[in-house]
């Protein structure tokens, strides 16, 4: 166990601080063959109705930029799930919903839910009816929130922080800082009907994560992202306060990224919501408009090609 110092504790509760960050309105990357024309799309909801960290307005602009310029209609949704606000929905997308919008610190440890069981049996009856959802729950305790809507799945979030691995305090900052790349050439990024495209022009072989969690899928899963052997999952029972007894556990193998058929319909699941979204936090990039990200935003388009049914 690695012991870590105020000074380090104070750290990261610094680089935990998100009022910082802000949509990059001048991210607008090329996408040369749109899926649908303007509007005619697939009916995309944001889910808005729990807290969630991402919204259409703020730190998910560029997503919803991106999705509505390939030809989708992206609409913000402030309703609990249910069968009558699933029904106007093709892909539900949710990004790092939470039970309240307290600070982090003021959470019962373990996090509880962000959705009821009314909620979750919703989605899960929706989904196994033909519904295509996007979950992405980030690091906690945004993992913890989500958790219970991903295990009705089979998928099993770990609700932590996965970082590079490190042997010494030292190291710590590093590895925090060390920028997260999966690619084809390690086998990390998995090659897939996502990876491919309808082409070779939105063929992905390399995409970054910054942070989030780790977490497992069930064999009907098809992974996309897999951690790389050296990595942790640290496990406080307070968002971004680390002390002697933090618990570590070692997620090498583990994914960050997957999807998977599921009855009539189709599911993803993210362990990272930064990579979907293009900001600025104390000025510098973060998302698909950071370095070592090129390929993330044709990389989102795949995967909600996939959900869509054109990639199979």
């Amino acid at each position: 166990m690695v012991k870590f110092t105020l000074a380090v504790i104070a750290m990261f509760l610094l680089a935990g601080c998100s009022s910082d960050q802000v949509p990059d309105k001048t991210f607008n990357p090329t996408i040369s063959d749109p899926a649908f024309a303007a509007g005619t799309g697939h009916v995309l909801c944001l889910d808005e109705a729990h807290n969630n960290f991402h919204t259409l307005d703020n730190r998910f602009w560029a997503f919803g930029e991106l999705l509505r310029r390939d030809g989708y209609v992206v609409e913000a949704s402030t309703d609990k799930f249910s069968a009558a606000m699933l029904e106007r929905c093709d892909i539900l997308v949710i990004s790092n919903a939470q039970l309240e919008s307290d600070d982090w610190d003021s959470y019962p440890y373990p996090t509880p839910s962000a959705f009821s069981d009314a909620e979750i049996d919703a989605v899960l009856t929706w989904v196994d009816e033909g519904g295509a959802l996007l979950l992405i729950a980030d690091h906690m305790p945004l993992a913890g929130a989500a958790s219970g809507l991903a295990s009705a799945f089979g998928v099993q979030f770990n609700d932590g922080f996965a970082v590079a691995g490190f042997n010494a305090e030292s190291e710590l900052g590093d590895a925090f800082d060390k920028p997260t790349i999966f690619s084809i050439d390690t086998h990390s990024l998995i090659q897939s009907p996502i990876t491919t495209g309808r082409n070779e022009n939105e063929s992905v072989t390399s995409i970054r994560t910054f942070t989030g969690q780790a977490f497992q899928a069930p064999e009907s899963a098809l992974p996309l992202l897999v951690l790389p052997e050296d990595f942790v999952s640290l496990m406080p029972e307070k968002a971004w306060e680390f002390g002697p007894d933090t618990k570590t556990i070692p997620v090498g193998g583990w994914l960050q990224g997957a999807v998977m058929p599921f009855g009539s319909g189709r599911a993803a699941f993210f362990g990272e919501a930064a990579m979907f979204t293009a900001q600025l936090s104390g000025g510098d990039p973060m998302g698909m408009n950071a370095p070592m990200a090129e390929q993330n935003f044709q990389f989102v388009l795949n995967v909600m090609h996939w959900l869509s049914g054109i990639l199979n």
